[in-house]
């Protein structure tokens, strides 16, 4: 029982106290009740939709901060495809090149081979040609030598030769101009 007179002691103490700052005690409890009200009315309208926000704020941010790192991974990955692809398109530069060179020389070595045939057709047709000059003309030379031959026996012998003299005249000089 101690402990009630203690408690009614000190209440009454708290009374006193309270009286002596001007509290009257329904207008306490009603404000305790307002605040309580007040707070919980703060924390469902404007507290809960605040942490709502910042909750959706943290959340589209790490989506953001995740984005970027899928697309920094994606960015590494496309550039390592594009050296890849700029590798790959090197490579074949290259071999076209070499099979473009390859190609030029042999349709050089094709020309050069053209030409070569062209020159010694040439060459051959010239001959040819030549030959068939060097024997016309040696025709016209015996001819001229018959005919000197004969122009020249006439006057030596001082008298006219019969066209079969001149003819044997001429074949026996042909002979030996021939020989």
């Amino acid at each position: 029982m101690n402990s009630v007179f203690v408690l009614a002691a000190a209440t009454d103490a708290i009374v006193d106290i309270a009286h002596q700052f001007g509290v009257t005690w329904n207008l306490l409890i009603s404000q305790v009740i307002l605040i309580v009200i007040l707070g919980l009315t703060l924390k469902k309208y404007a507290y809960a939709p605040i942490l709502q926000m910042l909750d959706e704020r943290s959340r589209l941010i790490a989506e953001g901060l995740a984005n970027a790192d899928k697309i920094k991974h994606e960015l590494a990955t496309a550039q390592s495809t594009a050296q890849k692809i700029i590798g790959d398109a090197s490579v074949q530069a290259n071999k076209i090149i070499e099979e473009a060179r390859a190609a030029a020389g042999k349709v050089t070595e094709i020309e050069t081979q053209k030409a070569i045939a062209t020159a010694n057709d040439i060459i051959a047709k010239a001959r040819v040609a030549s030959e068939a000059e060097l024997a016309r003309m040696k025709a016209e030379l015996r001819k001229e030598v018959g005919r000197l031959v004969v122009s020249t026996t006439v006057k030596v012998t001082g008298k006219i030769l019969t066209a079969e003299d001149q003819q044997r005249l001429a074949d026996d000089t042909n002979r030996q101009l021939a020989a």
